[in-house]
């Protein structure tokens, strides 16, 4: 059945709730809201959404070392009290971020800080390649702006596949974070150090050694 927009508007209203997840639910439920909110709730998208908002000032600065000292990676994450953040599921939860910096060298956290004249560039790349293809004019604006998510997928920590389970992003594992441990996490900044950096060098595949080291 079709889905409004008043009806996803108002289950985000009750929920709070992103629009994308509650127009899944409605989906899924077919447009039944109490089920809609059922099927949020089950998720831990509801709860998550909910304590998205509040302040998060405590946590930890982890540190994660590739085996030999090869990369190194510097990162802040974020949660509401102090007795959370010494517990060892949310510091194996940040190393397992961490982790994933070490492993796939995301140059942002999210898309929102990727720079307005980076996205303008890389549109106008696109396009040029698109048109170059022999692709449609009437479709090659839809094909630049699917480009430029596949962008922000690769380029931003936030939108890209978790390295210990690619069916779930790094927001998805954060939000399933938050509705496990009951209060807001942020991951707030990172850095990463490569040995060498800048240098000439071998190149390695350091997804597969990082995965290798974990175990996967």
């Amino acid at each position: 059945m079709a889905i409004s927009a008043s009806d996803v508007k108002a289950l985000r209203e009750t929920t709070g709730a992103g629009m994308m997840d509650c127009k899944k639910a409605l989906v899924e439920t077919d447009g039944n809201m109490e089920k809609a909110v059922e099927y949020l709730r089950e998720k831990g998208l509801a709860a998550a959404a909910k304590k998205s908002g509040r302040i998060a000032a405590e946590g930890v600065v982890e540190s994660y070392i590739h085996m030999g000292g090869r990369i190194g990676v510097l990162i802040e994450v974020n949660c509401e009290t102090d007795f959370v953040a010494k517990t060892e599921q949310f510091r194996s939860f940040v190393r397992d971020i961490a982790m994933q910096v070490a492993a796939t060298n995301p140059p942002y956290l999210k898309r929102e800080d990727v720079p307005e004249e980076i996205i303008e560039k890389e549109k106008e790349i696109l396009r040029v390649q698109a048109l170059n293809e022999g692709k449609p004019e009437k479709i090659v604006d839809k094909m630049v702006m699917g480009r430029i998510e596949k962008y922000y997928k690769e380029n931003c920590l936030m939108e890209q596949p978790f390295v210990k389970d690619g069916d779930k992003t790094v927001t998805d594992v954060v939000k399933g974070m938050i509705a496990t441990l009951g209060e807001n996490i942020t991951v707030r900044r990172f850095t990463r150090y490569e040995m060498g950096e800048g240098l000439q060098k071998r190149e390695d595949d350091f997804v597969a050694e990082v995965m290798k080291q974990a175990g996967m």
